[in-house]
């Protein structure tokens, strides 16, 4: 399919945003309601979208997309999650990061931390951290994953075994509405599943895109996570199980203005 300037704009957008939505782009490009649907449509026809109810997501089906494509998606909210979980991290004390961008926006907001230990398998968590003075730095061992840095297998499960942290910092590729974490690689889960048994305390961390998704992998269920720090409201049905679990949730809104990198 040939697509006209207007749908690899739309597309360009969806891959940044991780969503669009008929009425935002109705507006930006001066066009009806029903011509964005049709953009829409034939963007899903051509296997790039999946609709969904007042706009459409980028398809990902049973495998996640590439890291430089997730690392730009919605950066302004991966900024502001990162900036409020930093937020709830004290100085002196251990924590573990696992795979992911937003976790890695994480770790640039703890570069003023002080006297803090980093344990982690992913190798631009490390990288990151290498600016902060005072923090020491482990990294797992494992199979190293070169579409994004991350360390995953047995090994790097057993690795973290030897840890007992004050906090343990993840992402998630999906988020279903039962509140189930959902990944891809099974490898990856074993390694997050064994960082989560190894943590006092767990915060996810994750923007609201990631309930639009799905992934064939689950991972945990956030009645294990003591905080998730998010950029939107939770629906309604999955706050009101948060509040039974005790699981803390924290919105933590893009600055207005904020400019993607």
């Amino acid at each position: 399919m040939a697509l006209s300037f207007r749908q690899t704009e739309i597309l360009d957008i969806a891959r940044t945003e991780g969503r669009v939505v008929v009425e935002t782009l109705a507006d930006r490009f001066g066009v009806t309601l029903q011509t964005i649907r049709r953009d829409l449509t034939e963007l899903a026809e051509a296997g790039h979208l999946d609709r969904v109810h007042g706009g459409a997501v980028i398809r990902i089906g049973v495998s996640n997309i590439g890291y430089e494509e997730r690392r730009r998606m919605n950066d302004a909210a991966k900024a502001a999650i990162g900036r409020a979980c930093a937020q709830a991290i004290p100085d002196n004390c251990s924590m573990i990061l696992n795979l992911g961008t937003t976790t890695e926006a994480v770790a640039r907001e703890l570069l003023n931390h002080s006297q803090i230990t980093v344990v982690t398998n992913n190798m631009n968590v490390a990288n990151i951290m290498v600016a902060n003075e005072s923090c020491d730095i482990m990294v797992a061992g494992g199979g190293l994953r070169r579409s994004d840095g991350g360390l995953v297998g047995d090994l790097t499960a057993q690795f973290f075994q030897q840890f007992k942290v004050d906090f343990a910092i993840i992402g998630t590729s999906a988020l279903d509405h039962d509140g189930d974490l959902l990944d891809f690689d099974l490898a990856e889960v074993r390694v997050s599943q064994a960082i989560i048994r190894q943590a006092r305390r767990v915060f996810l961390v994750t923007d609201a895109s990631k309930l639009a998704r799905s992934a064939p992998v689950r991972l945990a269920s956030l009645a294990e996570i003591d905080t998730i720090f998010t950029d939107a409201p939770l629906p309604e049905g999955l706050a009101r199980k948060c509040a039974e679990w005790g699981t803390l949730v924290q919105v933590a809104a893009p600055q207005a203005g904020a400019q993607r990198a």
